[in-house]
């Protein structure tokens, strides 16, 4: 189970995470998203930007399903972590690992997938224009993939009540599209199967957009 170590300052992104990576040897599971599976495992393998990749599974996943993967996240720890998994993966040749802090700086390129797992954070994120980011760095043709949070667990009832957990709907209105150049491929809520911290199976409500641009 990751602790939480609460003399870490939130106001510092770059010192929180990467004080939250170094807590303890892996953070995630390290299998890549369940969604991002799903949704990618029939694609023809192109170019991919994975935001807030933390440890790797996804770029990792992606890389050895043929893509050639634009990896970053915030924490240096974490990247350190991932490009290893890489490399014991065989696939470290197909991955280019990039610090960013994606409200201040983003990837180049343009990408056939751009995928957003999870990307929620105790800290400042300007997640809506990070987003937008991100949509204009699909290539046309490509696809853009958000997983996130639709609310808090049961067992968490709304810790940061300053946070706002966007439904699917508002998370493609924040996107801004330009009308008739974007196809709406999935804007839905789902449950999914998860353990409280005391290790009990509960139920928590995910969101999941695809779209694609013309």
């Amino acid at each position: 189970m990751t602790t939480v170590d609460d003399t870490l300052d939130p106001t510092d992104s770059t010192e929180y995470w990467d004080g939250r990576y170094a807590e303890n040897d892996r953070f995630w599971s390290g299998n890549p998203n369940v969604v991002l599976v799903r949704e990618a495992a029939g694609l023809t393998p192109g170019r991919a930007l994975d935001l807030g990749c933390g440890e790797g599974a996804d770029a990792v996943w992606l890389a050895g399903r043929g893509w050639t993967v634009t990896a970053t996240d915030i924490s240096r720890v974490a990247l350190d972590r991932a490009a290893q998994h890489a490399a014991e993966a065989g696939v470290a040749d197909r991955i280019d690992w990039q610090r960013h802090e994606l409200g201040k700086t983003f990837p180049e390129g343009e990408f056939d997938l751009v995928s957003s797992q999870f990307l929620h954070s105790p800290t400042e994120l300007p997640r809506e224009e990070i987003l937008r980011r991100a949509a204009s760095a699909v290539a046309p043709g490509g696809l853009l993939l958000i997983e996130g949070h639709s609310g808090w667990p049961s067992w968490q009832p709304n810790p940061h009540p300053e946070v706002h957990l966007p439904s699917p709907q508002e998370v493609v209105e924040s996107l801004r599209l330009e009308e008739g150049a974007w196809e709406v491929l999935i804007c839905a809520e789902h449950d999914r199967k998860q353990l409280t911290p005391e290790g009990v199976e509960a139920t928590r409500t995910d969101s999941t957009v695809l779209i694609r641009r013309r």
